[in-house]
């Protein structure tokens, strides 16, 4: 299993070099830190440089993450923690306190991009009465220190914040969501700010198995597609935006940016989560992001892959340690001896669906610009003409 991960956080190093300045500047990677096995972050940052990654979200101000950016050109999307959101809600000077030591004193050194005021808060959570005024009361701040023309204030939510999604075009937030959010929206539109969204098409699919095809999940080819007026998709993760697009148009904010402020495959831990399967997904992401989506075509997509390493402490649920596919750790980059034939070519894995081992020429994940085309990550799936979600 390690070495299959690392094979597959290679391949997706790879390509961030041969997709182009434009995949480049779309594609950030996120840095969670709820583990007690990482690398120093001089090291991360190392890592993001060496390997043309231009952003960088990380979920909050950690000084020493913030000092080891000072002179790059990375930017970065820094989050404020739920449990701070209270106080910044309630206190001018907390939040102008909190500009202050965690983005004045350092702007001069390191490129802020975003602040980013709590992570999937839903509206029955204790702090949801208290984001919208913490964003006014952060944006506020900015002003005084003359940053609120160089860096935008947001929040991150959770997909299941809609109320519907399918069709996409008659995607909407949920009744019980709209006093929660249609302030955030309202200040959003106002700033000229994007709203960040956490979108995982895994979830998505594990939540209603038997209507939703793994492969429409992962961008793969498959005989599904959703037909929806004049827009064709072909796969889950458009579907989704498209709804999240639709339900904003709704909110009278039709013209509000979108960034994908997460997405990932698990590796390990459940249902589908599979190396290959993450293999998969975060590849055919890469190279998707560019293209927009049917309903917002050739635009390309802010979109952060979850996540830079495993969270060995994260949970309760076990997919949650397993989120590394992007990035292999900082030492198995260094140079290796070659392998032995019989294990370059040569490599048992274990099909999810069957007892019996399959071959798989380990030369496709290392050299990605091979010929050779794996078989399915996954069991064959049965033709679905369309997907709930």
């Amino acid at each position: 299993m390690a070495l299959m991960q690392t094979l597959v956080g290679l391949q997706i190093l790879l390509l961030f070099h041969v997709l182009g300045t434009t995949a480049a500047q779309s594609i950030g990677v996120c840095y969670g830190t709820v583990a007690d096995n990482l690398p120093p972050p001089k090291e991360v940052v190392d890592l993001y440089e060496a390997n043309g990654i231009e952003k960088m979200r990380i979920y909050n101000p950690d000084p020493s993450i913030i000092e080891a950016l000072k002179g790059s050109n990375i930017e970065l999307v820094v989050g404020v923690p739920n449990e701070d959101i209270q106080t910044l809600a309630t206190s001018e000077p907390s939040a102008i306190q909190w500009v202050q030591n965690n983005i004045q004193t350092h702007i001069n050194y390191v490129k802020f991009r975003y602040i980013v005021v709590g992570n999937e808060i839903m509206p029955n959570d204790q702090q949801a009465q208290f984001i919208s005024r913490a964003m006014q009361n952060i944006y506020a701040a900015l002003v005084s220190f003359k940053l609120h023309t160089k860096i935008k204030v947001s929040t991150a939510i959770k997909l299941s914040l809609l109320g519907s999604s399918y069709p996409p075009s008659q995607g909407s937030f949920s009744p019980s969501s709209y006093s929660y959010i249609k302030p955030i929206i309202s200040f959003l539109a106002d700033k000229d700010a994007p709203l960040l969204v956490n979108l995982y098409t895994y979830f998505t699919y594990i939540g209603d198995p038997n209507d939703i095809n793994l492969d429409f999940a992962l961008f793969s080819p498959s005989n599904t597609t959703i037909k929806d007026g004049k827009y064709e998709y072909h796969n889950l993760f458009d579907a989704s935006l498209d709804a999240v697009y639709a339900a904003l148009e709704k909110l009278d904010a039709p013209n509000l940016q979108v960034v994908v402020s997460e997405s990932g495959w698990p590796s390990d831990g459940g249902s589908a989560a599979t190396v290959l399967n993450a293999k998969l997904y975060y590849q055919n992401l890469i190279q998707h992001v560019t293209q927009g989506t049917p309903k917002r075509p050739n635009q390309a997509l802010e979109t952060y892959l979850f996540a830079m390493f495993d969270e060995d402490l994260k949970g309760p649920a076990e997919t949650e340690r397993h989120f590394d596919q992007p990035l292999p750790q900082i030492s198995h980059l260094q140079p290796q001896p070659p392998p032995a034939p019989d294990s370059l070519f040569h490599h048992h894995l274990r099909c999810p669906s069957s007892p019996c081992p399959i071959s798989l020429p380990l030369h496709s994940l290392a050299y990605p610009n091979t010929l050779y085309s794996p078989p399915h990550a996954h069991p064959p799936q049965p033709p679905c003409s369309t997907v709930l979600f």
